[in-house]
């Protein structure tokens, strides 16, 4: 970087994507700045549901511990009906990806926990009191123009320029850098709000979330981490939201769900409508959008907060890799081409559920109740919805992807990979997302790749900096024939065994946010890899890249240690 431009990413708000975003890019040596509008983080509620997805990216970046210690892991989502009798209940135990599929969280807390988090990088800095008042973005840097803010958020004293690579506005569904990219924002919001009200002292202390479909008084209820529980009310449609700002208010609508004699300890309440919109797309030129930025949907699956992180942990490593290389237009356009169609998806999801527990009309309202009780009936149909199998999961057609000899929709290629449990020599066991690291791998079963590359797919490991990875069975010899670079690791529960005996192919390109870039038998090898440098818009003999601020190949210390 130039002294005229000592930032590679600048990012635009400091919520949950923001500051998942920012982690990434410092652990990935990418110097970046983080502008936030208020003089602190956001306090008020907001989300309340974390996947296995989002805690695998908050691993990548060694921050899983501290954040789970504001979850309520493994968190069923029970529906029922007005006599409370369960209905429908989601409760998937599997960990595909190494960690619950559902947890309750507590977000402010969570948020404090990733902007901690930046505090062990050098190259990143978080600024509040300053938002992105403007922008130019000539192609080769954008200049941006930042405006101080009071207390309010309100203007405070002459705007300021900088000038950085690339522009991230991930400043909420009323996002100013979407406006200045003249962006539309496609899609509704509902004619429904909800009053949401955390509680301190834990009045009911049940460690799940219940859905209560009463016709007159759907509410929602949800136990979160510390003692705090959740409750979300719908407001009617005739009702003002200043009927719901005097605490006298707010206990009168608890004490329909909670005994007269109960005196509730609200710590925050707030009046949300519901949204379902999206940018047509996240990135246009040097400027993307992320988070609530560039998407928005109903509460119903808890899928906003994490559809951001999926967001900043695709968008993050390929901003790493065009700062490192110049690399441009392809491998940044593959962000909405990998993005865009999963978040819609989730949020017809989201949609579909809300019309579920609140239908449009009385004549659905009957429907739902004739037919919910019959889904526990059903084996299949139970365990279909109990073990979330109706959630998309990405599946990338294009983008930064190499699907071979042709697009198989059945195929691992585009998706993402799971997270077995390996051993070193050693005999110690870790998860395998700790062996490689927040960077490219090869992996492949018992196979030493090292025979099968030539110079130039050599030198595009190079510049991906992949670390080669050979998996073996358990009772193997993990010390010979070690591939350059890499290490040898044993397949302790035979999850790699299935997974290659499946694959088209015995090596693996695995990507930094965990997707499968390509899959290929050795002999194919050289032919794979000058193909994925197309796709990601890397010269197959470019080895002139500057290096990273910092190493990606070490383990990221927790906080604290």
């Amino acid at each position: 970087m130039t002294a005229d431009m000592p930032w590679e990413v600048v990012i635009a708000g400091a919520g949950p994507t923001g500051l998942t975003l920012a982690n990434h890019l410092g652990a990935l040596g990418v110097r970046t700045l983080v502008l936030e509008m208020l003089p602190e983080l956001i306090d008020y509620p907001r989300g309340v549901g974390m996947d296995d997805e989002s805690l695998r990216s908050f691993q990548a970046v060694g921050l899983a511990e501290p954040v789970r210690r504001h979850t309520v892991p493994n968190q069923a989502m029970r529906f029922v009906d007005r006599r409370g009798r369960l209905l429908v209940s989601i409760n998937p135990l599997a960990q595909p990806f190494g960690w619950p599929r559902r947890s309750g969280f507590i977000q402010p807390l969570v948020d404090r926990e990733l902007a901690r988090g930046l505090a062990r990088f050098p190259n990143v800095s978080l600024s509040f009191n300053r938002k992105v008042r403007g922008y130019v973005d000539d192609g080769g840097q954008v200049r941006i123009s930042v405006q101080p803010t009071d207390a309010q958020g309100g203007d405070e004293g002459p705007p300021q320029e900088l000038r950085a690579r690339f522009l991230v506005g991930c400043d909420g569904g009323r996002s100013p850098v979407r406006a200045m990219m003249q962006l539309g924002f496609e899609g509704k919001s509902e004619s429904t709000r909800w009053l949401v009200i955390d509680l301190a002292n834990d009045p009911i202390g049940k460690p799940n979330v219940t859905l209560v479909l009463r016709d007159d008084f759907p509410y929602v209820e949800i136990a979160l981490p510390h003692g705090v529980r959740r409750y979300e009310f719908l407001v009617p449609s005739d009702e003002e939201e200043g009927a719901y700002e005097s605490l006298e208010a707010i206990h009168r609508l608890l004490h329909r769900v909670l005994p007269a004699h109960v005196r509730p300890d609200v710590i925050r309440h707030r009046v949300y409508t519901h949204h379902a919109r999206i940018a047509p797309t996240f990135g246009k030129g040097n400027v993307f959008l992320a988070g609530d930025a560039a998407h928005l949907m109903p509460v119903w699956q808890g899928q906003g907060f994490n559809t951001g992180i999926r967001d900043a942990t695709n968008l993050a490593w390929k901003l790493a890799l065009a700062a490192r290389h110049g690399t441009g237009t392809r491998l940044l356009e593959s962000y909405t081409l990998e993005r865009h169609a999963h978040a819609a998806a989730m949020i017809d999801l989201s949609v579909l559920v809300g019309k579920i527990f609140v239908p449009a009309n009385s004549g659905l309202r009957i429907l739902r109740n004739i037919a919910a009780p019959w889904i526990s009936r059903i084996p299949p149909l139970r365990d279909y919805v109990a073990q979330m199998r109706f959630k998309p999961m990405p599946f990338f057609e294009q983008g930064a992807v190499v699907h071979g000899k042709g697009l198989r929709r059945d195929g691992p290629v585009g998706r993402m990979f799971g997270q077995p449990w390996v051993m070193n020599p050693g005999g110690d066991a870790a998860r395998f997302d700790d062996v490689v690291g927040l960077r490219f791998a090869l992996v492949s079963w018992s196979v030493n790749v090292d025979a099968w590359i030539d110079a130039a797919s050599r030198r595009v490991l190079d510049a991906l900096q992949a670390v080669p990875i050979v998996v073996r069975p358990a009772c193997q010899d993990l010390t010979r024939d070690l591939p350059a670079g890499g290490q040898v690791v044993a397949d302790r529960d035979g999850d790699f065994r299935r997974w290659f005996d499946a694959a088209p192919g015995s090596v693996m390109v695995l990507r930094p946010d965990r997707i499968v870039a390509a899959v290929c038998m050795p002999f194919e090898l050289d032919a794979t890899l000058r193909a994925l440098a197309e796709a990601l818009g890397l010269r197959a003999g470019d080895a002139s890249a500057r290096a990273p601020v910092a190493s990606t190949a070490v383990p990221i210390p927790e906080p604290g240690t």
